[in-house]
């Protein structure tokens, strides 16, 4: 498949395989326990739990959910059943907000058979699929971790390099103006940024929006003339809008893994308004 994308439909018909693994991938800010207890209420049949916190995040580093050690990552991974071999798939509540940082990881190391499950959680109960809570006894497996460096740039080289590059700000339109900044200890955004709220790359209804669609939105923005790099408030949506670049025919794009929440902490220069 050509698509970092599935349908309900394609999972549907999939289930079962011996290599698929399912990955539940909710969080709610501010309630660090609250997708676990949801994951074990209700979940896609065979799903593991994926943390944000302690599976793809690092207790320390630059920014709020700062990247894991790579090898790290991987043998969480291969603890949770999700090995060389396997087939991933993704899911959330938010529109894929959060899972897409799974996604987004498991590229990062080499893995490229991982795809988010299109409009979530909520689309696959609206085509009649059930839940369970019965959770899954998946075998360990091994990952490897062949970690791709391009994808990433740190906040010294987004400075020195941002006259050179596209850089697009995930957020909110009144963060990235500086209006509100309910997280972060200042206010606006990175000098030259382009704001793409990535609640943009998203129908009415959840899903994503169609390729094409994509393409011409991000195109028009200046996706695809050159370099790319995507940053959000702490490195977790922004990986929403590198999935819709690469959806779109555009990508790979480069996260910047600290984003707002690491610029806005070490006293480089803000801009603030529109763009």
């Amino acid at each position: 498949m050509t698509s970092p994308l599935v349908s309900p439909d394609w999972l549907s018909w999939h289930m079962g395989q011996p290599d698929l693994r399912l990955a539940d991938v909710r969080w709610y800010l501010g309630e660090p326990e609250r997708g676990r207890q949801a994951y074990r209420q209700a979940h896609v049949p065979g799903a593991v739990y994926v943390d944000l916190e302690t599976d793809l995040s690092a207790e320390e580093g630059p920014g709020r959910h700062p990247l894991p050690d790579w090898e790290v990552f991987a043998a969480r991974m291969g603890e949770l059943g999700i090995g060389d071999d396997s087939v991933v798939v993704a899911y959330d509540d938010r529109g894929g907000a959060v899972a897409s940082r799974l996604w987004w990881m498991l590229r990062a190391i080499g893995h490229e058979r991982t795809y988010l499950l299109d409009g979530g959680l909520a689309a696959w109960v609206a085509a009649g699929h059930a839940l369970t809570d019965e959770l899954p006894d998946n075998a360990p497996a091994e990952l490897a971790a062949i970690l791709r460096p391009d994808l990433t740039v740190d906040r010294d080289e987004l400075r020195d390099r941002r006259e050179q590059v596209l850089t697009l700000d995930a957020r909110a339109g009144e963060r990235y103006r500086g209006e509100s900044e309910p997280l972060d200890p200042v206010a606006g955004h990175i000098p030259g940024a382009v704001n793409a709220p990535y609640e943009d790359n998203l129908a009415s209804f959840g899903r994503f929006l169609p390729a094409e669609q994509l393409a011409e939105k991000y195109r028009a923005l200046g996706v695809g003339d050159g370099e790319t790099v995507v940053y959000c408030g702490s490195g977790v949506t922004a990986c929403h809008t590198l999935l819709a670049i690469e959806h779109a025919g555009l990508g790979p794009a480069k996260l910047y893994p600290g984003s707002w929440s690491d610029w806005s902490t070490e006293g480089y220069e803000v801009a603030t308004g529109p763009e």
